[in-house]
């Protein structure tokens, strides 16, 4: 009988990097909703916006599962090759994050959604970057970081939409 396995046994370090990983990601997400508090309930209700704008309250929900699925891509990683080995793809993964937070502060926070703009191409650059590097050592890791990719994409068109009908 053959048993599928796609985890080690777990030891106490390799979940403390999860929950390491999973602060990281959680941390860049309260930076990015502290930007966003006081402008969601003013200057962005008064931005033209196309039809195809998602309503407010599906934002969290997906951005919640989007942070965990980045966290457990980078274990992942980090499970398969170590931290010597995923130096590069790590280094991408804490750019990236960093990127994401800062993408809020202009938007939301600084009222610029030009600028938002061009630093959500570098974002969606440094994300594509963090994806070939986590699927050159783990497949699944690449799996579960893929729907962040597509949600940026969508995002950076809504971003670009919004700053076209408002300039």
């Amino acid at each position: 009988m053959s048993s599928l396995r796609v985890l080690p046994p777990l030891s106490v370090r390799a979940f403390s990097v999860l929950l390491l990983l999973l602060a990281a990601c959680f941390a860049a997400a309260v930076l990015g909703s502290w930007f966003n508090l006081g402008p969601l309930q003013d200057w962005y209700p008064s931005l033209r916006k196309p039809t195809w704008t998602p309503p407010n309250w599906v934002f969290a929900p997906v951005w919640t599962m989007l942070y965990v699925l980045m966290a457990l891509a980078a274990w992942l990683v980090w499970l398969r090759a170590g931290w010597p080995a995923c130096r590069a793809a790590m280094t991408l993964f804490i750019v990236q994050l960093i990127l994401n937070a800062a993408w809020s502060g202009l938007f939301f926070s600084l009222h610029q959604p030009g600028i938002a703009f061009a630093e959500i191409v570098v974002l969606w650059f440094a994300i594509a970057a963090t994806l070939w590097h986590f699927g050159r050592i783990s497949t699944l890791a690449a799996g579960l970081f893929t729907p962040y990719l597509l949600w940026v994409t969508f995002a950076a068109i809504l971003n670009g939409t919004i700053w076209r009908m408002n300039a």
